[in-house]
């Protein structure tokens, strides 16, 4: 890879090349990702507000001794998503037992359509109109506008603080990607793009640094994340990992000059293999894996030659993709 005025430190390089090989970005969305714990942390947001509007004070406020009920500590709760995921929720108690939450009520364990409104309730770019339809959809049943105004007056609270966290210094690596979820907009559900911001720290730890929503995924929208995790500390990053949007790498560089662009290797994959036949892919993804996991870029590049010979003749276009961004997409540290 070409890369002469980026930044180049043997330890750096090596811890990168360790947190590369154990890294999967979509472990966000696993049993154990990340996003598991964004979507617990709101989900007893919503319910503390659900036990404040139900007993008149918050947690450990001083009105508890005027109120006849009070808080009786919390109980956990496990609750089943679609996918099998499981999520273990605090869920608020009172003394006399009056207290019915209505997000998840009594006996429910199956939580279902929670985790595209999730995304958009910690996105910038949602208005206050939007949060609350996307909570009123979160309730089963039909809840009062007052108890709407209350949880969404919470959550707002919770996710500008989390918005607007100072972030650390370096990042070994961060990856940028786009999902498209569907969302409710003047009440017809359209498609919109949301812009994830993946962290892995210099304890090799992932962290969900920023969610955005926009229309579409386009570098200049890309440009103003970027330089939003600069303005929140943000110095130093080592590698990026994208996918293949074109501009990308230059967005990237022109806020952090010295960082290395990675096409993501997922992303490379899916690409190359587009229009390969079903018979043959499960030859050729292997043969691809021998080209991206080689020790060595002296090994890859052999290894890229022998695919080549194999394959390139049978498929040249969707195949080329791969060979002609080589030198782009796989770093020295590889």
């Amino acid at each position: 890879m070409k890369n002469n005025n980026k930044v180049s430190n043997p330890a750096i390089e090596k811890l990168v090349s360790e947190i590369l090989s154990q890294s999967d970005p979509s472990e966000i969305f696993g049993k154990e990702g990340i996003f598991q714990g964004i979507k617990k942390q709101i989900v007893n947001k919503i319910l503390e507000k659900e036990m404040k509007s139900h007993i008149g004070y918050e947690k450990h406020s001083k009105n508890e001794k005027y109120s006849d009920n009070r808080r009786n500590g919390n109980y956990e709760k496990t609750l089943i998503d679609p996918e099998g995921r499981k999520l273990t929720v605090e869920v608020p108690r009172d003394r006399d037992g009056e207290f019915e939450p209505q997000l998840i009520p009594k006996g429910v364990r199956k939580f279902e359509g929670f985790d595209d409104k999730v995304i958009s309730l910690y996105a910038r770019g949602m208005t206050i109109r939007e949060i609350q339809g996307h909570l009123e959809e979160l309730y089963a049943t039909k809840v009062s506008s007052e108890l709407i105004s209350k949880v969404t007056d919470g959550i707002l609270e919770e996710v500008t603080a989390w918005q607007n966290r100072a972030l650390d210094n370096v990042y070994p690596i961060m990856y940028l990607d786009c999902i498209h979820v569907k969302a409710r907009d003047n009440h017809v559900i359209i498609n919109k793009a949301v812009y994830l911001a993946i962290g892995v720290n210099m304890e090799g730890k992932k962290e969900l640094l920023g969610i955005w929503i926009g229309k579409n995924e386009g570098c200049k929208f890309w440009m103003q994340v970027v330089t939003e995790l600069k303005n929140r500390g943000v110095a130093q990053i080592y590698v990026a990992c994208v996918d293949g949007l074109k501009g990308f790498p230059e967005a990237i560089n022109s806020i952090f000059p010295k960082t290395i662009v990675q096409l993501c290797i997922v992303h490379m994959v899916r690409n190359s293999v587009k229009y390969v036949s079903y018979k043959d892919l499960k030859a050729v993804t292997a043969d691809l894996k021998a080209v991206y996991s080689a020790i060595n870029e002296a090994e890859g590049l052999r290894e890229l030659q022998n695919f080549a010979k194999k394959w390139d003749e049978k498929y040249p276009v969707g195949l080329s993709d791969f060979l002609c961004k080589y030198d782009f997409s796989i770093c020295p540290i590889l």
